[in-house]
């Protein structure tokens, strides 16, 4: 599992799957986040260049990772890489409903 640690709620829930599946955890950050001290959670702190977390989680998002974002544009990178990805919400994001996030996102971008 890997966390965009830009979401607090996004942590909170992949530790807790940690703890509660026993499966590991990596949160990825360009610095700045706590996480619990449990060797199944794991951080891994990128550059602060722009995207850098992003391109991170993406490159290693294949088909056995799960991924918790609310960056939908990475979301849609991990599914074309064939993961899994939820939001910290708990709500799944699907090949067929990220076309819809994105387009949502472009009218809030646009009305912004």
């Amino acid at each position: 599992i890997f966390v965009d640690a830009d979401d607090s709620a996004g942590v909170d829930l992949g530790c807790s799957l940690a703890l509660r599946h026993g499966v590991p955890v990596t949160i990825v950050t360009n610095g700045g986040v706590r996480v619990p001290d449990h060797p199944l959670i794991g951080r891994e702190i990128v550059s602060d260049a722009f995207d850098a977390a992003d391109d991170f989680i993406a490159s290693r998002a294949g088909t056995s990772a799960i991924v918790i974002t609310a960056d939908i544009l990475l979301a849609d990178r991990c599914l074309k890489g064939g993961a899994a990805v939820i939001a910290p919400t708990g709500k799944p994001f699907t090949t067929s409903s990220i076309g819809a996030a994105i387009a949502m996102r472009a009218i809030m971008a646009d009305i912004r």
